[in-house]
């Protein structure tokens, strides 16, 4: 078996492939030589594979995988896992702001008895946006799965082989890897690493993807929404109940003669308006559970190099 196999998704790259390549097995070659490296090619639009192709022709450590279609970060990082075949496996971004050099550091700390340890990004390096976005996000997120949610913390680390098991033996259709990683369990750390500016380029994930995958994710891993719709109703019911009672009351008393046309309208338009929220969410439930039952693959390949 290989001891140790990094991971990285692969999108608009080409000019970062070659240092991150040289990078990575500089950093492997401090812990073993018996290392791989698999690039997964999210069909990128630019000439990433080709890159790859020649990097795998001068490095046989070097792993390709071209995916059919652009299936997403999370579907290619599942594409690496399963054709890892490393005792350790790293999972790390291609645009290396995660730092090569801090393998070595995760490597050093999974042997104190660690299963997972987790690169904490304490001074993120991205766009104030989209820290903005995640701290909210994942608090947001913490709240609705009832679970550890971490900003600072995203694919980058150190995974022993039992961990990727048993995360390949989830096949839903909605992935996302940290929190995947938090719900197989394993004994878990975090180590501050440094984080840097991003090489080349800037990030493929503007604000409606970064809103869609939250949707999707918060979709696939609680059902709280429901669950909070409900409770809400049940407010709503109550306070209604009562308000009913109090104009019931009024009305035997003769104090009104005439009902309020606007507490009428704003009754209506206000429910009408819960309704059709509530129908939405029961009805993105509902799509999820009808693109899981296809059981379609999770993802397809086109093409490997040196498997």
């Amino acid at each position: 078996m290989i001891h140790l196999s990094v991971v990285s998704p692969v999108y608009r790259a080409e000019k970062i492939l070659p240092v991150l390549v040289q990078r990575i097995s500089d950093a492997a070659l401090t812990i073993t030589r018996d290392f791989e490296i698999v690039l997964v090619d999210d069909f990128s639009p630019d000439n990433s594979w080709a890159v790859i192709e020649q990097l795998a022709q001068e490095n046989k450590a070097v792993k390709g995988i071209k995916l059919s279609r652009n299936f997403g970060q999370h579907y290619a990082i599942t594409a690496g896992l399963d054709n890892a075949k490393g005792e350790w496996i790293v999972v790390m971004d291609c645009d290396l702001q995660d730092r090569p050099e801090e393998i070595p550091v995760l490597y050093q700390k999974a042997q104190e008895g660690f299963d997972i340890v987790l690169a904490k990004r304490s001074n993120r390096k991205d766009k104030f946006f989209k820290r903005l976005f995640s701290r909210y996000f994942y608090k947001v997120l913490s709240y609705l799965t009832g679970s550890e949610q971490d900003a600072t913390v995203a694919n980058f680390g150190i995974y022993h082989r039992r961990v990727n098991d048993a995360i390949k033996q989830m096949r839903e259709s909605i992935r996302y890897f940290p929190t995947m990683v938090q719900w197989v369990g394993f004994r878990l750390t975090k180590i501050e690493v440094q984080h840097d500016e991003r090489f080349e380029g800037k990030t493929s994930y503007n604000f409606k993807k970064l809103l869609r995958l939250a949707t999707d994710i918060i979709l696939a891993f609680s059902d709280k929404p429901l669950r909070i719709l409900v409770k809400g109703g049940l407010l709503l019911a109550t306070i209604f109940f009562f308000v009913a009672i109090i104009y019931l009351i009024k009305w035997f008393r003769g104090e009104i003669s005439v009902l309020g046309y606007t507490s009428l309208i704003i009754s209506v338009w206000m429910l009408s308006g819960i309704i059709i929220a509530t129908l939405g969410v029961v009805g993105l439930y509902i799509g999820k559970i009808f693109e899981g039952v296809k059981n379609r693959p999770i993802y397809l390949i086109e093409k490997k190099l040196n498997d």
